[in-house]
């Protein structure tokens, strides 16, 4: 056996209330002027304005010009809104653009060029060589559990391609998890990101890759989903279902470190070509790439079904996850093809070539179980429309 080598270091505080902490945590660390980095939907909430009341003491400044997928120019915009501010650490608070974008704030913070110059697969990449701000996150969804990761997900602003900048340096000094912030969720966000999560945990389990740490995270992570999701969605305020939620991002976002799949790779496709929303994109083609792993990942998928309670008389089989996934989708709203799905514009066959090219560059299939070629995504994409 090769030696692995693995790591868990964010430090969580999880639960109702938790953002109380943050001002108190703050100061503990010696930090005295904070930059809040937030999307345009938080920013016109009330949570806002309370959460900044809460950091008493301390001079607070925010940059909400975030929207939709995380962009270059957002994040070239808060490096500026950090140094206007003279600041000295920054908050992630909101969903997955807004903590990826943070993530990325903090380094163009202390350092030079643009931010998709340090992405991984830049044929120059430049390395992180500096320290960065001290940086905590609150996540205000239950899907990318970009709280705990230690990557970010930037686009480039003209052609829409998704880059992928990582380092330990990026993940959270600590994590304010607190499932007070999801109440308001809308009942479709609540599902996307619901799918996302769900998404992380399978595709974890399903890789190849030697991690049986991740493997029990990841198992356990798909199991407080299939228990939680579907009440979180049709009973928002239920908090407990709302906790399962936030627990069950997290945990698949640990869990991925051991990599994902194709789903992933047909979603950031389908982001790129069609703007669609990223947990949206992986809710609508999960079961359709489910299908194309059956005789290669059999033994760990009836282990999925087992887990989240299907079967029924028949037993806990392969078969049996896809069926739940497909049932799933229906009673969260999730459509079952892309051409049925609700995005910014529908996706046809005329489609494909593009998103064949990109799903085809993109790593993450690199550790789906069964290997996927140009031909093979050719054929899951159509069966999807």
């Amino acid at each position: 056996m090769s030696i692995e080598r693995f790591s868990f270091p964010t430090q969580i505080h999880f639960g109702p209330g938790a953002r109380r902490q943050v001002g108190d945590h703050l100061k503990a660390q010696g930090i005295a002027r904070p930059l809040i980095v937030t999307d345009r939907g938080i920013a016109a909430l009330p949570l806002l304005a309370e959460f900044v009341a809460s950091l008493e003491g301390l001079s607070v400044a925010a940059y909400s010009d975030i929207g939709g997928n995380p962009v270059q120019s957002q994040v070239h915009g808060g490096a500026t809104a950090f140094r206007a501010h003279e600041a000295d650490a920054v908050i992630g608070l909101g969903g997955g653009a807004a903590l990826d974008v943070a993530k990325a704030v903090a380094v163009m913070a202390t350092h030079g060029g643009s931010i998709l110059e340090y992405a991984w697969d830049h044929p120059q990449v430049r390395p992180l060589e500096n320290a960065l701000p001290y940086f905590i996150a609150l996540p205000t969804t239950s899907g990318t559990g970009s709280e705990v990761g230690r990557s970010s997900v930037i686009s480039d602003d003209v052609t829409h391609v998704k880059k992928i900048i990582f380092s330990p340096k990026l993940l959270a000094r600590a994590v304010f998890a607190d499932p007070e912030l999801t109440l308001d969720l809308p009942a479709a966000i609540t599902a996307a990101t619901g799918m996302d999560a769900l998404t992380h945990n399978v595709e974890s389990y399903l890789s190849p890759a030697y991690h049986p740490l991740c493997d029990g995270i990841a198992l356990e992570g798909a199991r407080i989903a299939a228990r939680s999701l579907r009440t979180a969605v049709r009973e928002p305020h239920n908090l407990a279902a709302r906790s399962d939620m936030m627990m069950s991002s997290m945990m698949g976002a640990i869990a991925f470190q051991k990599d994902l799949g194709a789903v992933h790779s047909c979603a950031h496709a389908l982001s790129t070509v069609a703007d669609m929303h990223h947990g949206l994109a992986n809710g609508v083609m999960i079961d359709h790439v489910m299908r194309f792993n059956l005789d290669a990942a059999r033994d760990k998928m009836a282990e999925l079904a087992h887990v989240v309670g299907a079967g029924g008389r028949n037993g806990a089989t392969a078969e049996a996850f896809i069926d739940w996934l497909v049932a799933l989708k229906q009673d969260l709203g999730i459509p079952q093809t892309l051409s049925a799905h609700a995005s910014k514009r529908p996706v046809s066959a005329a489609d494909i070539p593009a998103l064949v090219d990109i799903a085809v560059a993109d790593i993450c299939h690199q550790t789906n179980p069964r290997p996927v070629t140009r031909q093979d995504f050719e054929r899951i994409f159509a069966g999807a429309i």
